[in-house]
């Protein structure tokens, strides 16, 4: 087995990777038929459903100590109107990471996460034009708020990629 491959836990099977990113494509509350309707909106970095609720894609990070590598998930939070409105307002903006942080919700149930992810307290952190903002978990007792600030080993990542593979 090469260095881009792993073993399994699951089916024993060797897998190419493991990928060090996984991603939700919009906030679990979308549905497709969302597109059709006017105030709805979803792109790549942006949600807006009904006018009235808003989201931001961002990355939660996790060190891989062993490897000297960054493991991602790339969610969604949920942000306040006036927060998503400053957001939009410097998206474009050099400079724009001199913002503080904006508050949000988690707005993607992460598999293999008890209890859910759904609904964890963030804070939603702007980086400079042309990188994903930055989502910083409320620093809880939540398995993975603790993997946010404790950081991973590739055997997590291992484990991660397994359970994504097999069951999402």
């Amino acid at each position: 087995m090469n260095t881009d491959e792993f073993a399994c836990g699951t089916c024993g099977s060797a897998h190419s990777g493991p990928p060090l990113s996984f991603a939700a494509q919009a906030p679990d509350v979308w549905l497709p038929e969302m597109a059709d309707i006017e105030g709805c909106l979803l792109d790549s970095d942006l949600c807006v459903i009904t006018g009235e609720r808003f989201f931001i894609r961002g990355l939660i990070e996790l060190p891989v100590w062993d490897t000297g590598e960054i493991f991602t998930y790339s969610m969604w939070v949920s942000l306040s109107r006036p927060n998503f409105t400053r957001a939009v307002d410097v998206w474009e903006q050099p400079g724009r990471e001199e913002e503080p942080p904006y508050f949000g919700w988690l707005a993607n149930e992460i598999a293999g996460y008890q209890p859910t992810t759904l609904n964890l307290k963030t804070n939603l952190h702007t980086r400079p034009v042309g990188q994903p903002p930055y989502i910083e978990l409320e620093p809880t007792g939540h398995p993975l708020a603790i993997e946010q600030r404790a950081g991973i080993f590739r055997s997590r990542v291992e484990e991660i990629a397994a359970f994504h593979f097999h069951h999402t």
